[in-house]
C-alpha cells in the first residue's frame, strides 16, 4: 500500500540511475515521460471504472504498476495491485471509489517529488 511517510521524502532513483548509467539528461527524460503518461493511464482506468469495464480497469491499473518503481514508488506498486485485482475478480468494486481518489491524490504528491527530483538532477547539467 501507499507508505505516506514517503511522501515527504526525496524520491529513491536508484533503477533509473542505474538504467541510465547515472546520466542526469536520461533521467529528466523519463520523469517527464512519466508525468506526460501516467495522467493518461490514470484517466483510462477512471473511465473504465465510469464504464464498469473491469478487464480493461485493470489492465490500466497493471499498465501503472512497473512505472511506479522507476521512479522509486516501489510502495504505491500494492495499491494499483489491489485495484487490478479486485476489478479482474470482480471483488469489493463498492470501494473503487475510494481506491481511485487514493490514486489520485497520491499521484498529485508523487508529480511534486518529480519536480523536485528534476531540479536536483538538473542541477548536474
Amino acid at each position: 500500500m501507499i507508505d505516506k511517510e514517503k511522501n515527504n521524502s526525496p524520491l529513491d532513483l536508484s533503477y533509473l540511475r542505474d538504467m541510465s548509467g547515472d546520466s542526469a539528461e536520461f533521467m529528466i527524460e523519463m520523469i517527464d515521460m512519466f508525468k506526460v503518461q501516467t495522467p493518461l493511464y490514470v484517466a483510462d482506468l477512471e473511465q473504465s471504472y465510469e464504464a464498469q469495464d473491469w478487464e480493461k480497469m485493470a489492465g490500466y491499473a497493471h499498465k501503472i504498476k512497473p512505472t511506479l518503481s522507476y521512479v522509486g514508488r516501489e510502495d504505491a506498486r500494492g495499491h494499483l495491485q489491489l485495484i487490478e485485482n479486485n476489478a479482474r475478480d470482480l471483488k469489493d468494486l463498492s470501494a473503487m471509489p475510494q481506491a481511485i481518489k487514493e490514486l489520485n491524490d497520491f499521484v498529485h504528491i508523487l508529480y511534486r517529488q518529480l519536480d523536485e527530483a528534476k531540479a536536483e538532477l538538473a542541477k548536474r547539467l
